[in-house]
Parts: structure tokens; C-alpha cells; sequence
């Protein structure tokens, strides 16, 4: 049960290899670097360094506790990343599927509405838009604290 933030490429089967052991599910869930229709050729991620590390660790165990995960794996990575690279990742373990695949949601809604990385979007021009946050990342953040 970690989270990573990293600025080196990760191999999904390298880190899921003896992850979860026991458990009656595991849900994984990689995120890649969009191209958006050929606009961009990569996207730069930032970060509070430390700060993030202990976020992304307490959502974690947040997760463990409110779905009763077995085990739980966050990675994203910064730096300049290219378009088709993985971005980061998610695993979670548990005795049954739904507890899994929502402690994979919860974690994934947390990371995409509140978790400190900024992204800014990089074009053959060189450097872009920083990326806003969207309402429909919110509203989907939202149903976790409605229940």
C-alpha cells in the first residue's frame, strides 16, 4: 500500500506482480498522455514535492478504510511526458469486485479534482495552455462525499 509519484515510465505488469495477494479482485486502472486529434505532442506535469506524496498516501488509506481495499497502489509521474506514455496509475485489491472497483473510482475522482499536479499542454510549438479543471471531474468527486 503506496503511492509513488516518479518521473520515470513504470511497466503495469512489473508493479501488479505479487500486488494484492489474496485478495478475491484486483482493478487497475492507467491513464495516457492524449494526443487530442494530433494538437499535442506531450504534456508537462508539475508537483508539490512532498506535500503530494502525503496526500496521495492519506487518499489511499482513506480508500483501504472506506472500502475495506486489501491493498492499494498509486503512481503518477511529472516531468515531460509524451503522448501515448502513461501518466499514472491505480490498482486496488479486495475480497469482492464492487469493493474494488470503487475504491479504484474514489481514488481516481480524488486524483483527477484535488490531487496538487499541474499539467500544461505542449504542442510542436512548444509549451501551452495550462490544463483547467473540468465541472464534470467535480460533479464526479461529489457523489463520494454525498453518501
Amino acid at each position: 500500500m503506496v503511492a509513488r509519484v516518479q518521473t520515470a515510465a513504470f511497466d503495469l505488469a512489473a508493479e501488479l506482480a505479487g500486488f494484492g495477494k489474496g485478495a478475491g479482485a484486483i482493478v487497475t486502472f492507467s491513464g495516457l498522455v492524449r494526443g487530442e486529434g494530433g494538437r499535442l505532442t506531450g504534456l508537462e506535469i508539475e508537483h508539490y514535492p512532498g506535500m503530494t506524496e502525503n496526500l496521495l498516501n492519506d487518499y489511499g488509506r482513506r480508500a483501504a478504510d472506506r472500502f475495506g481495499l486489501s491493498d492499494w497502489l498509486v503512481i503518477h509521474r511529472y516531468g515531460l511526458i509524451a503522448v501515448g506514455q502513461p501518466i499514472m496509475m491505480v490498482a486496488t485489491a479486495a475480497r469482492h469486485r464492487a469493493a474494488a472497483f470503487q475504491g479504484a473510482e474514489f481514488l481516481m475522482d480524488w486524483l483527477k479534482s484535488r490531487a496538487p499536479f499541474w499539467k500544461r499542454e505542449i504542442t510542436a510549438d512548444g509549451p501551452g495552455a495550462w490544463v483547467t479543471a473540468r465541472d464534470s471531474d467535480d460533479a464526479a468527486l461529489a457523489r463520494w462525499t454525498a453518501t
